[in-house]
This record gives C-alpha cells, sequence and structure tokens, in this order.
C-alpha cells in the first residue's frame, strides 16, 4: 500500500484507490479505506454532499427494510452511534426511535409480519394496537390500528454529514477534490486512468464509483448495464413549534401517495416528506419541485398528525436520486472489470446505510471480501 495521496499541485496524481463522486457513500469509503492504510483519491464534481446526500430527509431507520438489506444497516447503526468521537464531528444524529403507523387491517398485518421477519436479523421492534398505539404515542392520531417502534432508530442532518465526512477524510489523509468534473476512465493492465475536465489526470489500481444518478453512465461505459431512474424526493420543513415528537413518523401504506414521513428537530421544525417524486434533469443537474405534490401531503401528514393542519410550511426543496427497477442499491465489484467497485443507486434508501456503505466497501478496496452479503445488491443481477 502506497502513503497517503499528496496535495495534488501537478496535473497527475496516483493512489490506491480513486473515488469518483462525494456523496455520503463515497465520501464515508474515502475515511474508512484511510483508516485501513489504503492511499486515496476523491473526486466531486461540485461539492461534497450537495446532490441527495445532503438534500434527503435524514431518516436514519433500518426498519422496513429489504430483509437482507438489514446486516449491512446494522453495521450503519453501530457507526452512527459512535459519529462525533470516529469522525470528530456532530452531524445532530439523534437515537430518538422510529415509528410506523398503519390505519387500514392489511397494512397492519404487514407491519405485524415484518416484526417477526426482521428478529433473526437482530432488530427487534415493539408493536402497539389501537388504544395502546395512542397511550404509546399521544400525538398520534385516535384512528391509528397500529404502531410498530424501533427504538434504537433516529433521525440526524444531511446537510452535515457527508461534509463531515469528507473533512475528517482529508484530515485523515486523502486528497478530496471538489470541482472535479470527470471527462473520462479508461483502464489500463494496471491501472485506472481517471481524467478531468480541467485536464487532471489521476491513476489507481483500484476505482469506486459512487456518482449517485449518474453512476449509470459511467458503469455502462465498463460494460455493466441496468436502468437506473432519476427521481426528485419532496421535502418541506413548517415553522417551529415546541418540541414534543421525539420519534421519526412514517405512514405505513403501500399506496405511493400516502407514504409520508415527518420529524421534529429541537430547534421546534418539522422536516416531511414523500409521496409522488418530481422529475429530474441530469445534464443540467436540476430536479423538479412539485407545489402540488406537497398539497397532496398535507391530508396523509395529517391523518398521521392532526395538529399538522395548523402549521405554516416555510420552505420546500428536493433534491437528485437514482431507483433502479427493483429499488435496490447497486454495491459490490464489477462482474466484469476487475479492481472497479460500484455504491450507487440507493433508491432514496441510502442516508442511513452510508457510515456502513463506507466501512464494507473500504473491506472489498482493502481484500475484496467482506462479511456483510452483498449479493443482492451486485450490479450482476441486471445482465
Amino acid at each position: 500500500m502506497n502513503h497517503p495521496a499528496l496535495p495534488v499541485t501537478t496535473t497527475t496524481a496516483r493512489a490506491d484507490v480513486i473515488i469518483v463522486g462525494g456523496g455520503l457513500m463515497g465520501a464515508a469509503t474515502a475515511f474508512f479505506a484511510r483508516q485501513k492504510g489504503l492511499s486515496v483519491i476523491l473526486l466531486e464534481r461540485d461539492l461534497v454532499g450537495q446532490y441527495a446526500s445532503g438534500t434527503n430527509f435524514g431518516n436514519v431507520r433500518r426498519q422496513g427494510r429489504f430483509l437482507p438489506q438489514l446486516p449491512l444497516a446494522n453495521r450503519s447503526r453501530a457507526i452512527w452511534g459512535k459519529l462525533p468521537e470516529l469522525i470528530g464531528e456532530d452531524v445532530e444524529f439523534l437515537p430518538s426511535g422510529h415509528v410506523r403507523v398503519a390505519f387500514k387491517p392489511q397494512d397492519s398485518a404487514r407491519l405485524e409480519q415484518y416484526a417477526q421477519d426482521c428478529k433473526p436479523y437482530g432488530l427487534n421492534l415493539e408493536l402497539y394496537s389501537g388504544r395502546k398505539a395512542i397511550d404509546r404515542f399521544p400525538m398520534l392520531a385516535a384512528d391509528v390500528d397500529c404502531a410498530s417502534f424501533s427504538p434504537l432508530d433516529g433521525h440526524a442532518n444531511p446537510r452535515l454529514a457527508a461534509p463531515a465526512f469528507g473533512r475528517a477524510a482529508r484530515r485523515a489523509g486523502a486528497t478530496v477534490l471538489e470541482g472535479m468534473e470527470v471527462s473520462n476512465i479508461t483502464r489500463t493492465s494496471e491501472d485506472f486512468v481517471v481524467e478531468t475536465a480541467k485536464g487532471q489526470r489521476f491513476t489507481a489500481p483500484l476505482l469506486q464509483i459512487s456518482s449517485g444518478a449518474w453512476g449509470q453512465k459511467m458503469a455502462a461505459a465498463f460494460g455493466d448495464n441496468l436502468r437506473l431512474t432519476p427521481k426528485a424526493p419532496q421535502m418541506g420543513v413548517t415553522e417551529p413549534v415546541p418540541y414534543r415528537i421525539q420519534p421519526v413518523i412514517g405512514y405505513a401504506s403501500w399506496v405511493e401517495e400516502e407514504g409520508v414521513y415527518l420529524r421534529q428537530v429541537e430547534r421546534g421544525n418539522i422536516i416531511f416528506g414523500g409521496g409522488f417524486r418530481g422529475t429530474v434533469d441530469l445534464v443540467a443537474k436540476r430536479a423538479r419541485l412539485d407545489p402540488l405534490n406537497t398539497v397532496r401531503q398535507m391530508p396523509h401528514l395529517e391523518r398521521i398528525l392532526p395538529d399538522f393542519a395548523r402549521l405554516r410550511v416555510i420552505r420546500t426543496w428536493t433534491g437528485i436520486e437514482g431507483y433502479t427497477d427493483d429499488d435496490l442499491p447497486i454495491m459490490g465489484p464489477s462482474p466484469h472489470v476487475p479492481g472497479l467497485y460500484y455504491a450507487f443507486g440507493f433508491c432514496g434508501h441510502g442516508f442511513q446505510l452510508g457510515p456502513g456503505v463506507g466501512a464494507t466497501m473500504a473491506d472489498l478496496l482493502l481484500s475484496g471480501k467482506t462479511d456483510i452479503p452483498l449479493e443482492p445488491f451486485s450490479i450482476a443481477r441486471f445482465a
């Protein structure tokens, strides 16, 4: 392994690994790879954490995930709990708990089944039905049929997380470069050669693509093809009110429009999102915020939290996320190109996974192996 990469003062530099994309996945991988002694060059086209990593809801939840993803989510949750001492910064992680509420018997049955199915994966959920749900969570609507509570989940500030990992990676010796748009990537007999629009050239025997919704094009250049649909989540925040909602609350419905969620920060504002997603222009790097979707969110938010009807919405925003056809991420090695790894397309579910993804990808970059099962997320499934 090489020594830490030096600051780039010329047009070329070499490292053990190049990471393309400075979202939470790329920045966390850079940090953990440095912890393992690998030299790292992280290239971000704009700013670290600017896109999906910095504009999402901030949910740090495990419940409701695809069951084979829980080992990765569990690893990530353990890292979230020790982030300040690990990276030296506070990203406002609050283990407030996460509640999924159902109003229809069929949705309650799914919550009950999931609570049984997730136990072998080490996730223990608390179920409350009818009046017991209201007694446990008095802010909820009186007609809640079932509430599933994951007490160790919570939320964090997405605007802080990826930049904090990027700074920690730089302090650990990684070369973290913003404003570096990649124009071309080629493979020689020994190295990947990454060229930027500014004329710089970087080489490494290992390459990780973590460029979010733009990952599809980069993977296709190496013969790894899939359909990745860019979508724009619809978020908003209310005026501040007295703090009384500790857990994150989500509407457990399998009707897309009803799938809303909310959380209150200690400053008093209630952050919300969900429902339909907007469209994206990847070339212009623009996501469309649909005001009508904000209007559609309101009755479902009020269904969960009746007092929501009295609040004023003071800001709305969106971001750019990449969605696969099966709603599962692309993570792991390329089946075609030795030394090439992927971590992108997390389908709006990636924020909680970010630290665990970084640690797991660092395992792969160091040795080609990890204890976390990644087979369901291989890009080979789309071959």
